[in-house]
């Protein structure tokens, strides 16, 4: 692959997404997602509450698994942070349950693996 093709490091999207609001990992600082891509706060992960959201950035997935959650059996994968390998939540890839759709493609952050990041600007 050349340098042209090769995904953005950590660093570069931390500086792409530097004016914007983000979650960042709670391990490392990498940037995670942006809150305008939230969804719901009103969900739940392994360890505690969750933020559904619309994408995630710098995170790679683990293996797709039937998993029972709250509101059913969901295939998922465990999403893990690319610069610490932190596991940060999970993403849904199907949801067995029609009113459980609207899920897939969607990922569960886990409010604790998380830094909110408002990136305000104070005038001086």
């Amino acid at each position: 692959m050349s340098p042209q093709n090769e995904p953005p490091t950590p660093a570069q999207v931390a500086h792409m997404y530097r004016d914007q609001p983000t979650f960042s990992c709670s391990n490392c600082a990498a940037v995670i997602a942006l809150q305008d891509e939230l969804i719901s706060k009103a969900f739940s992960g392994r360890d505690g509450r969750g933020y559904l959201m619309h994408s995630a950035v710098n995170v790679k997935l683990g293996k797709r698994e039937d998993r029972p959650l709250l509101t059913g059996v969901h295939t998922v994968a465990d999403v893990f942070c690319v610069g610490c390998s932190d596991r940060v939540g999970w993403y849904y890839h199907k949801a067995s349950d029609h009113s459980q759709k609207y899920k897939e493609g969607k990922y569960l952050l886990e409010r604790e693996k998380l830094i909110k990041d408002n990136a305000w600007k104070i005038d001086e």
